[in-house]
This record gives C-alpha cells, sequence and structure tokens, in this order.
C-alpha cells in the first residue's frame, strides 16, 4: 500500500506531500501520535481524528475507515448517476400545524 493511495482514500490527498517530505512510510503509520500529526502541520481537529482512526484500523487489520458523505460527493464525479423517478404525496389536515407546535413529534404521530 502507498501512502499516498491511502491519503486518498481518506479524502485527504493535500497532506501527500507533506507526509512524503517528512519520510513517512506506511511502516510508521501504526507508531503515529496526536502529537506527531500537529508538527506535520496537520491542524484541523477533523483530519487529526479521521488519521488517527484509520491508523488504528490499519493496526488491528480491520476494514479501512469508508469515506465521508462529503468525500464522497467530492468524488462523484467519477461515477456515473441515474435518475429515477419520484412520486410524493402531500397531505394537510386542518390544524394540524398549530398542533404539531403543541405535541412532540412522536406524539404528533399517533394522532
Amino acid at each position: 500500500m502507498d501512502v499516498g493511495d491511502w491519503l486518498r482514500a481518506l479524502g485527504l490527498e493535500r497532506y501527500e506531500a507533506t507526509f512524503r517530505e517528512n519520510g513517512v512510510s506506511v511502516d510508521l503509520l501504526p507508531s503515529l501520535t496526536p502529537e506527531d500529526l500537529k508538527d506535520l502541520g496537520i491542524t484541523a481537529v477533523g483530519h487529526r481524528r479521521r488519521l488517527l482512526e484509520a491508523i488504528a484500523v490499519l493496526g488491528s487489520g480491520a476494514a479501512p475507515v469508508p469515506m465521508s458523505p462529503a468525500v464522497q460527493r467530492d468524488r462523484s464525479s467519477e461515477s456515473t448517476a441515474e435518475r429515477r423517478q419520484l412520486t410524493l404525496m402531500f397531505c394537510d389536515l386542518v390544524g394540524s400545524t398549530a398542533l404539531s407546535a403543541r405535541l412532540d413529534p412522536e406524539d404528533m404521530r399517533g394522532h
């Protein structure tokens, strides 16, 4: 496995050059600490968490962490979309708006 491929799979390819410049190879990934990531200049907490979770998965031999929906949307240009017909029915009952303001959503569902 290549560090660049791993970072791209996580949607964090912006750090590929940083990892290469600092000699971080696949065999070193499991030993990286939160402080190491800060030293590498990874300041975004979310990016550090994503990296640490993915590193933990590497060490455990479990299945890789899936990409977040946002990353999947960013990469959706690589896939083809399919249009489907959707039918939607909306019913408005007299007084339902006022009733929904007073009741909990679960209680509203029962009325």
